[in-house]
């Protein structure tokens, strides 16, 4: 069983909207921004291989929308989701599975894509199957006027057209060595993956922590649709993650990819860092 990990370039978000009722005086000190206050933020997909199984955990944000759309998120960086799974020797025929930890545009943009003539949108991965939670589905079909603007239907009716998409529920046991457990706190029936590895847990952490300097447990991203229950849900985890030693993996944290955790007198935080789960076995 391998874990790669798939760059597909960065984008920024406003610094505010990502740390919430957290001052910049404070929040900048752990995670930088920019003149304009905003945050670099990586799209960082992980590729588990497992078996005959090429498991890939969202998508990133694609390539579809135009370049006003792009404009507000100011793409950067040199690696994209073909030359990242190239350096392993595969390209996007090769994957089995792709499990979307939710439908906002910034994980599953890269889901589908236009075909040659730009006219038609078709899936990414023409050979997997497309994992998503029925609460999430169904939130996104009827999403709420604070989400709306998150779900766009290029991304999400082209898998399920395609036939490859496939809902599954809380507690889902994924494969052999993949769990998925769900949270409600930033959008409704998030998947978390959790992953045994090599003896441990790493766990996909997704947006119930986008970066690692969301580890305190006040610090809730401004865009959680119930941030009382991300706050709960948070609590929770990070307590279960330093009794079990869970290595977690930041999809959007551009400096810190991955780090374990420690209970502290200031409460729950970061005990080692590094930039793949391997350094941290």
């Amino acid at each position: 069983m391998k874990i790669r990990l798939i760059p597909t370039g960065n984008f920024m978000l406003d610094g505010g909207a990502m740390f919430g009722v957290v001052p910049k005086s404070i929040w900048q000190k752990k995670y930088p921004a920019d003149e304009n206050n905003m945050c670099n933020l990586s799209m960082t997909l992980m590729l588990v291989e497992e078996d005959d199984r090429k498991i890939l955990i969202d998508t990133g944000i694609g390539r579809k929308q135009d370049e006003k759309f792009f404009g507000y998120y100011f793409l950067n960086g040199d690696e994209t989701l073909e030359s990242s799974l190239a350096r392993y020797g595969m390209d996007k025929e090769n994957i089995t599975d792709v499990i979307l930890t939710h439908l906002h545009f910034d994980h599953c943009g890269g889901a589908a894509e236009y075909d040659s003539e730009k006219k038609i949108f078709h899936t990414t991965f023409p050979n997997a199957v497309y994992w998503c939670s029925n609460g999430q589905w169904e939130w996104a079909m009827k999403p709420n006027p604070r989400e709306k603007a998150s779900y766009l239907a290029e991304n999400i009716m082209p898998i399920k057209e395609s036939g490859q998409l496939r809902f599954f529920d809380n507690n889902f046991n994924f494969s052999k060595n993949i769990k998925i457990r769900l949270y409600n706190g930033h959008t409704n029936a998030l998947a978390v993956p959790y992953i045994n590895y090599g003896n441990r847990t790493v766990v996909f952490v997704a947006d119930l922590l986008p970066t690692s300097a969301h580890v305190p447990l006040a610090w809730v991203c401004g865009y959680d649709t119930r941030p009382l229950l991300s706050f709960e849900e948070k609590n929770s985890f990070l307590n279960e993650a330093v009794e079990n030693n869970y290595i977690l993996f930041f999809e959007h944290d551009l400096y810190t990819p991955c780090c374990t955790l420690q209970h502290t007198d200031k409460g729950v935080r970061i005990k080692d860092t590094g930039n793949h789960p391997d350094e941290l076995l």
